[in-house]
């Protein structure tokens, strides 16, 4: 392949990526807001239509923002590729650090890294504080926010700068198969993680508690053993601090797991209520949708770093994305392949979709069978309803975006199997 022939398929693939996504956008926009000022029929007697319409209007804006963002986030990848940015930052670390060295090659991801957190920032504060604000969502205060960045910027250093170093070391020093020892590492790394993260890194940025209601934690203790359940712990988590959204979840991986709800979430719903959200949860770890994602995952970046090793050896990759000199640099080959992965892979994305919503339907399913139906399907209107989820989602928007099944479908499963 010639590089003028990748540069075409790369522009073509991009503008198309930008096209879909922002059409889809758009249709979800018309779709919500033509079915506004009607709460649909299987949600009348349990949804305001004040809360419809908040749920169509942060819809909504959230599709707003959503377009503008993929539109910069289009620009900016193509400023980096064609456009010589990133051929400028080679260049520019250069004066600084040998060329093609590891210390380069750190500095070029971790400055790439900075750059895309600084174009994401304004839509990240808008997000926050203008819309989640207006819809009544947002407990975040400044200072908050401004700690939470200090602390990811710190466990970024700590932990990404040693991986990243780890990464490209292995990809300079292991000869051919280096991808494959790449693969090892980031396997390893990943299952470290789901150990080191419910005990060390989530409270640096939340204050877990022991469940402190008594007939709750016996109700939960009771549905544990049911469903042959193993927990290091049950704890509420302050989510209240940053957002009123609710959410429950069991986190860790063999002796670390640990179930976590959310202190709005138990604000909000029943006990029983509270109980069959934790059954459905309890639905993906009986059906070993972790292992299976994680199985998934684990072939996918196998593949892809085998990709990447037969790319580095084609010079029309580097050129065909304006790169001149960078075709020795295992840096820049890797920053090249983060920045095209997501526009070829995107025609991937309703299969995932498609793949999650069937195992949502499993985890309601194993969750109406150890608990309630009927508590199941009333929790999720209320969470539907706080949360201002739409009610009415556009059908082929969902299909690439939404890894949760429509309202409408869950709950009329859940109705009918009560």
């Amino acid at each position: 392949m010639s590089p003028d022939t990748f540069s075409n398929l790369f522009v073509a693939a991009l503008l198309a990526t930008l096209f879909i996504k922002v059409a889809l956008m758009l249709r979800q926009r018309h779709h919500v807001r033509m079915r506004r000022e009607q709460v649909p029929a299987p949600f009348a007697d349990s949804i305001s239509l004040e809360s419809h319409r908040k749920a169509a209007d942060y819809t909504c804006a959230r599709m707003a923002l959503g377009i503008v963002d993929a539109t910069i986030g289009a620009a900016f990848v193509l400023a980096l590729t064609l456009g010589g940015g990133l051929q400028a930052m080679h260049q520019g670390l250069a004066a600084w650090f040998d060329a093609g060295g590891l210390a380069h090659g750190i500095a070029l991801l971790a400055a790439l890294g900075v750059l895309g957190w600084l174009i994401e920032l304004p839509f990240a504060l808008y997000r926050t504080f203008v819309i989640e604000k207006r819809f009544g969502f947002n407990r975040m205060t400044p200072a908050l926010y401004a700690a939470d960045v200090a602390r990811e910027a710190l466990l970024a250093a700590l932990i990404g700068l040693p991986v990243l170093a780890a990464v490209l070391w292995l990809m300079g020093a292991m000869g051919e198969h280096w991808w494959l020892w790449v693969w090892l590492f980031w396997f390893a790394f990943n299952l470290l993680g789901l150990f080191v993260w419910p005990t060390f890194i989530a409270p640096l940025f939340n204050k877990f508690t022991p469940l402190a209601d008594e007939a709750l934690r016996k109700r939960v203790e009771n549905l544990l053993a049911r469903c042959g359940f193993r927990s290091r712990g049950l704890f509420v988590m302050d989510g209240s601090r940053r957002s009123a959204h609710g959410n429950a979840y069991f986190t860790g991986f063999g002796a670390a797991k640990r179930i976590v709800f959310f202190d709005t979430l138990l604000d909000k719903l029943s006990p029983a209520e509270v109980e069959a959200v934790l059954a459905h949860e309890l639905g993906h770890f009986h059906h070993r949708h972790i292992w299976k994602r994680l199985a998934v995952i684990a072939a996918t970046s196998l593949a892809l770093l085998w990709l990447l090793a037969w790319l580095m050896e084609q010079s029309w990759f580097f050129a065909g994305l304006g790169i001149d000199d960078g075709a020795g640099s295992t840096a820049v080959a890797l920053a090249l392949f983060a920045l095209v992965l997501p526009v070829f892979a995107f025609p991937f994305g309703p299969l995932m979709s498609h793949w999650s919503r069937v195992h949502e339907f499993q985890a309601d399913a194993y969750a109406a069978r150890q608990a309630s139906a009927a508590d199941l399907a009333a929790a999720l209107v209320k969470l539907y309803r706080d949360n201002a989820s739409t009610l009415t989602p556009d059908p082929l928007y969902s299909r690439f975006f939404d890894s949760h099944p429509p309202a409408s479908l869950r709950v009329s499963r859940l109705r009918v199997g009560s």
